[in-house]
């Protein structure tokens, strides 16, 4: 596999492959990023990675070095010809054309064996947010996610409170990972180079999970807090029991005059506990 403009530009243009912007596709030219996004995400033999999205294969013969097995979900049926000849040396991978939105992954898992799981790739900016969601709610047994997303983006995931970028997707992930930003990646080592910079963030499941009694009545209070981030608690929750909910925030020294953006998820974990 090649990694400079070049030699990847000669690959694809002998193939006739045109870059569709409606699947989001930036292609990896620089192997030094994707020898890095491999050593940081700690792979070994004994992991089984999804790759979401490979394009040309660059983080996948990488990946391939490492792991154990990697199963690739790659959208774009005219890339299967490339993929082939990139990965032609190497054995231990699956490439499935598939949606991964709409694939069904535990199903595909049972035909391995595995010591962990890890979600490793380079992700669409416009899709990364259900991605993620289908990890949690597919109940995928995935311990590590180590993704390179549009910086904006990844900034709000690792977001903490009374910060700009907090906000109800912050919390929701907090609930079921520790995550943190592993290191920035300029535009510039993409083809074709899109607008924006990108970040690799690192998403570790938790061992125990958060005390929700509800987890529905949790999530949904957390989604009203932050319907207008810009307006009170008040303002957001005045279908709720307001009076409950302030005799709740006096023990943590607030009121209802309070914006989401500045209660920890503990706040309100408590809140939603005693509604």
């Amino acid at each position: 596999m090649k990694y400079s403009p070049k030699e990847m530009n000669t690959n694809l243009k002998e193939k006739n492959f045109n870059f569709k912007k409606k699947f989001g596709q930036n292609f990896i030219i620089d192997e030094n990023i994707v020898s890095n996004i491999v050593f940081k995400a700690e792979v070994d033999k004994d992991t089984l990675v999804i790759e979401i999205g490979p394009g040309a294969g660059s983080l996948t013969t990488k990946l391939l070095e490492k792991a154990g097995f990697v199963i690739c979900y790659e959208i774009d049926t005219s890339l299967e010809e490339i993929l082939n000849d990139n990965l032609k040396n190497k054995k231990n991978y699956k490439v499935i054309f598939e949606d991964f939105l709409k694939a069904n992954i535990k199903n595909e898992l049972k035909n391995y064996d595995y010591k962990k799981i890890y979600v490793v790739a380079n992700l669409p900016y416009y899709i990364t947010t259900p991605i993620i969601t289908k990890i949690i709610e597919d109940k995928l047994n995935v311990s590590k996610i180590v993704i390179m997303v549009q910086k904006e983006v990844g900034n709000r995931f690792n977001a903490v409170p009374g910060t700009k970028d907090y906000g109800s997707l912050s919390i929701y992930l907090n609930y079921y990972f520790d995550t943190r930003k592993l290191m920035d990646v300029s535009r510039n080592i993409f083809m074709p180079k899109p607008n924006v910079d990108s970040i690799i963030v690192e998403f570790k499941r938790k061992e125990m999970s958060k005390n929700v009694k509800n987890e529905e009545v949790f999530f949904k209070l957390v989604r009203d807090s932050f319907t207008q981030k810009r307006k009170t608690l008040r303002n957001n929750l005045n279908e709720y029991d307001l009076s409950k909910i302030e005799k709740i925030l006096k023990n943590f020294g607030l009121d209802l005059t309070v914006r989401a953006e500045h209660l920890s998820i503990e706040i309100f974990i408590e809140i939603a506990n005693q509604l």
